[in-house]
């Protein structure tokens, strides 16, 4: 089966969903299926909706090779949904079935009333435009079923085992009891994970602690925002950003924090929230979303609302002051990641189910574009 795989950018990409598209893509060749990488370009969300216009766009989702039109087509055309601006006005013209892989919403996330409505509108026509879907989480195919209908569809979650912590119980215990509690916050730096968020959380806890930020500055006035707002704050002394790591510097900083803090507006799911708890970090992740399949609040880390500074002030004091609830839910996060299916088990289910879907009729009718 040939498999065209469509991403923006560069699939090498180390966050979440481009680890996951590559571990699908690896998981497909390795059963001899021919995966062929159409990567289109990033662009604003303007932009990318007149490249759904562009004819070049539509001959290399449909497989054509050079200037005679020679086609070399796929049996199958996987998209990651956060293509779907420069895909919507296309998806009708192919032939091969379509399947989305679907991280999270953009119309999930929080917007002016207005843009939400448009987010929605665009997201609803590419999805009624694809034949299935592979979603990453309950939460996140509730939510595009809620707005585009049922299509043939599984759930085939991330795993969070990229590093293969070595980590023993009593070095967890034994961690817990270090007098500066050390949190972490790992991702891009863009409004919707929050940062900002915990910055202003952790301002209103009075020491004890410190702040490590990896992550790349995706939306660069975002980066400098956060960072003025740390010294405005006062708080710059206890915050130290990191930038992007390496995986072997990123899995040293994981195993030498307490708490990992990413409070983002919405999750899809949340491979990080995962990653830690193999080095027995305890999440602050938010309740909207897929992290609600991941932690319980209480025992492995703490849910809460989105945008509530307050709640991750009083989650970081309770860790801070009280080392026994502390250790319990490092242990309890490191159970919870001994059992959570690894990335084997979740690309051969999301496999097989791309494999029927090639080789099966959809039974959902596509929407054609007007």
């Amino acid at each position: 089966m040939h498999v065209g795989l469509v991403v923006y950018g560069d699939l090498g990409v180390t966050t979440g969903g481009f680890l996951y598209d590559r571990k699908l893509a690896s998981a497909l060749r390795e059963e001899g299926h021919r995966v062929t990488v159409v990567s289109l370009p990033w662009r604003d969300y303007p932009r990318a909706l007149a490249d759904a216009l562009d004819p070049r766009v539509r001959r290399r989702l449909r497989g054509d090779r050079g200037h005679r039109g020679r086609r070399d087509g796929f049996d199958l055309l996987v998209q990651d949904e956060l293509c779907h601006p420069s895909l919507v006005g296309h998806n009708h013209a192919i032939d091969a079935p379509i399947v989305a892989v679907v991280h999270h919403l953009r119309a999930s996330e929080e917007w002016p009333a207005w843009q939400t409505a448009i987010y929605r509108a665009i997201e609803r026509r590419y999805l009624r435009s694809t034949d299935a879907a592979v979603y990453v989480s309950a939460a996140t195919r509730r939510a595009a079923e809620r707005l585009a209908g049922e299509r043939p569809a599984t759930v085939a979650r991330p795993a969070g085992d990229r590093f293969d912590p070595d980590i023993t119980d009593d070095a967890i215990a034994a961690r817990a009891e270090r007098d500066l509690l050390e949190v972490v916050f790992v991702g891009s730096l863009v409004p919707r994970k929050g940062l900002h968020v915990l910055l202003d959380g952790l301002a209103r806890v009075e020491g004890g602690w410190r702040l490590s930020v990896v992550g790349s500055a995706t939306d660069r006035g975002y980066a400098e925002r956060v960072r003025e707002q740390a010294r405005d704050l006062g708080i710059a002394d206890s915050v130290r950003f990191e930038g992007r790591l390496s995986d072997s510097a990123l899995a040293d900083r994981l195993a030498a924090s307490h708490l990992l803090a990413v409070p983002s507006q919405f999750e899809g799911y949340g491979i990080v929230y995962l990653e830690g708890m193999g080095f027995g970090l305890p999440a602050l992740a938010s309740s909207a979303g897929g992290a609600t399949e991941l932690v319980t609040h209480g025992e492995e880390g703490f849910l809460i609302p989105p945008g509530s500074s307050e709640a991750v002030a009083e989650s970081v004091r309770t860790l801070r002051d009280d080392r026994a609830t502390l250790r319990a839910m490092a242990l309890a996060a490191r159970r919870r990641f001994e059992r959570h299916p690894g990335w084997d088990e979740s690309m051969a289910t999301a496999r097989r189910f791309l494999e029927t879907v090639a080789t099966e009729s959809t039974a959902v009718p596509r929407e054609v574009a007007p």
